[in-house]
């Protein structure tokens, strides 16, 4: 079903696009994040969501991801500007700015991901009498803080599991840690489906390419064709290990003068790396650092083994799209990755931070073609078996429609659901 028809410009409160109110045929689910790039995730589950008799909104930051995101999904955008960031007086103003919003598209479910969209989208959905209150429970940051930071961050995860009807957790170990440490009853929290945020397009988009594109991509960004590449997809930052990826580098390269560090991905001031370490890689003639890049299927291509040391995830999507790329994964023992990655079958968990493991388990699979070969076909069936994107998809339908009913709200006219993803 199509959603109303989008404007080309914001109306005097900053939205984008038909407000229906909440006697519209259709329900109204509002997705808010933080940024925009956040709504990069739910790529092709808003177009689902909507073909199951939903009109879908977001409200996020204003950014060309906030407007691509519309126009992918034709879903109804709300710009509302926003720091990720602790800012009492930007962030009160910010939560106002979405209690407008809402007061005028009357939402019958309002659906928040991130730490401070959480926590501003509950409030302000508490605030407006939204029937359903749903909390996207993505990781947890604060499990790798301290001090001060620690406790606003733990307070702010309490508070957006107490405001909500229901929690999603993106993995069975981050529900379990949710559940252990208190931040959320147990009757309240549940994983869709195998878990992760959005399930991976492993028949469209993430499938092995032939030998051609491989090629491409290795001469793209000058790797031979016959070296031996660690790959690793994701922000080039502290917490997601880089600083080790690194001293396993060290370790590693004089090994084998074919083996390449393949990196894609931003850096960020936020969590820099030291400056002796990213000197060190920017001057390596065998590491390889693109950027940004969204054409993440050909740089997998190139890689033999995947590399994912972070210090925490809720649930990596990166290491989904790699294992349906038939890439083994070595990935630290945190939460998040243990569900992602099956120890010894899947590809190989090492202890976090430590990073001679990491050097070991990585040097295994470069020494042994069959084992990467192996290893790499188990984790894309499993990735077809548990974690296709239909599944999770069909999965949150039925959470809404179930959250519904239990609200006394009505839900789509035929209710959810399932149908093929365009």
């Amino acid at each position: 079903m199509r959603a109303g028809v989008i404007a080309a410009s914001p109306d005097r409160t900053g939205s984008v696009g038909k407000l229906p109110g909440a006697g519209g045929a259709k329900p109204a689910v509002v997705h808010v994040t933080t940024i925009p790039a956040s709504l990069y995730f739910l790529s092709g589950q808003a177009s689902f969501i909507r073909g199951c008799g939903f009109d879908v909104h977001a409200i996020s930051s204003p950014g060309s991801d906030l407007f691509t995101f519309r126009d992918r999904e034709r879903a109804q955008v709300h710009p509302v500007a926003m720091t990720r960031k602790i800012t009492p007086l930007r962030d009160l103003g910010a939560l106002c700015r979405i209690w407008l919003a809402l007061q005028r598209i009357r939402p019958q479910i309002v659906h928040a991901h991130t730490p401070k969209g959480g926590l501003l989208g509950m409030i302000a959905a508490w605030l407006a009498r939204t029937p359903v209150r749903v909390y996207h429970m993505r990781g947890l940051p604060h499990v790798t803080a301290s001090g001060m930071r620690r406790r606003l961050l733990r307070a702010t995860e309490t508070t957006s599991c107490a405001l909500a009807h229901r929690v999603i957790a993106v993995s069975h170990s981050v529900r379990a840690i949710a559940i252990e440490e208190g931040l959320c009853r147990g009757e309240k929290i549940t994983v869709l489906a195998g878990g992760s945020g959005n399930g991976v397009d492993a028949v469209g988009r993430f499938k092995p390419l032939g030998e051609a594109e491989r090629l491409a991509a290795r001469a793209q960004h000058g790797i031979p064709a016959d070296a031996l590449v660690i790959g690793f997809v994701g922000r080039l930052v502290r917490e997601k290990g880089i600083v080790e990826l690194a001293m396993a580098w060290s370790r590693l390269r004089g090994d084998d003068p074919r083996l390449h560090l393949l990196l894609v991905g931003p850096l960020e001031p936020e969590d820099p790396l030291p400056a002796e370490v990213l000197a060190a890689l920017s001057s390596d003639p065998r590491v390889h650092l693109t950027g940004l890049d969204r054409d993440t299927p050909r740089l997998y291509a190139a890689m033999d083994v995947f590399a994912l040391p972070t210090y925490r995830e809720g649930f990596p999507n990166v290491a989904l799209e790699a294992a349906a790329m038939e890439l083994p994964v070595v990935a630290m023992a945190v939460p998040g990755c243990v569900d992602a990655v099956q120890d010894g079958i899947t590809g190989t968990l090492v202890p976090q931070r430590d990073a001679l493991a990491l050097a070991k388990a990585l040097q295994q699979y470069l020494s042994e073609p069959h084992l990467r070969a192996k290893h790499g076909e188990a984790a894309r069936r499993r990735v077809l078996g548990e974690f296709r994107r239909e599944a999770i998809w069909q999965a949150l339908a039925d959470e809404y429609g179930a959250l519904l009913e239990a609200a006394g709200v009505q839900g789509p006219p035929s209710g959810p659901r399932e149908r093929q993803a365009g």
